[in-house]
């Protein structure tokens, strides 16, 4: 069994924050895979189905995002569910908007729902980080996830959204290669999702971002540029000299035969 997490803040204030996408994911898996309907438990809203072959809990804290850990360890000790089968969704200022990563364990980065989680449970869970992108400055970015998505930001969101809920069934299952793959390739994104530019707190780069390994090689065509004027000339002159030197060192070696 899989105890799938959305993380986000109860009630219509928060509906559609930033911070609330993780609500919002779990609501699209749910709705897809028709699991439910939801009820109070756990203090959260919850619901049981499956994915695929994979029976799933789908759980909403409704203890606000600072307490989120309160609900997932009640719900994970009574339901008897390892922390490795514990799947968390929530917002990622530092992931552009519209792009996701997948990874088992990890630090909290400053996020008060995993922080809260990983209080009550090992740190050994799932973490799918949805890309909400940075306000550009520490000081607004509580503003900033406590604030409803602009309505142009739902051309990535809700394209987004389907594609994860329609790829949840390798969520469920831990192939999470396979999770990121698929949701890439629902978005026309290939096999490639997090092609971008490198993330904070030490994460690696993809192939292709930021500056070439190995610099451009620069083209031997100096025309049109004074300097390489300059340089082409110099060369001419001296193949020029050591053309005249050499017919002259050769008729003088002739000279000298006819004299012998």
């Amino acid at each position: 069994m899989k105890l799938i997490v959305g993380l986000g803040n109860p009630g219509q204030k928060y509906e559609r924050n930033r911070h609330n996408v993780g609500f919002m994911a779990v609501d699209r898996i749910a709705e897809r895979h028709e699991i439910g309907p939801f009820r109070r438990r756990f203090q959260g809203l919850v619901a049981e189905g499956r994915i695929g072959a994979e029976r799933v809990v789908v759980l909403k804290p409704q203890t606000y995002m600072n307490e989120s850990g309160q609900s997932v360890g009640e719900a994970a000790r009574f339901l008897k569910i390892d922390d490795d089968d514990v799947i968390v969704l929530y917002d990622e200022i530092d992931l552009a908007p519209g792009k996701l990563k997948a990874k088992l364990g990890g630090g909290n980065a400053g996020h008060n729902g995993l922080r809260s989680i990983s209080a009550h449970i090992d740190n050994d869970y799932t973490r799918i980080r949805i890309g909400v992108g940075h306000p550009g400055s520490k000081e607004l970015v509580a503003g900033y996830v406590l604030h409803d998505f602009a309505r142009s930001d739902y051309e990535w969101l809700e394209p987004l959204l389907d594609a994860i809920a329609e790829s949840a069934g390798p969520m469920a299952e831990g192939d999470l290669a396979k999770f990121t793959a698929a949701v890439a390739r629902r978005l026309g994104q290939g096999d490639e999702p997090d092609r971008q530019k490198p993330e904070r707190r030490g994460r690696s780069q993809d192939a292709g971002d930021g500056p070439s390994a190995t610099k451009p090689k620069r083209s031997r065509n100096t025309g049109g540029h004074p300097a390489g004027d300059q340089i082409a000339k110099r060369q001419n002159a001296i193949a020029e000299n050591l053309r005249k030197w050499m017919q002259s060192r050769a008729a003088k070696d002739s000279g000298n035969k006819d004299d012998g």
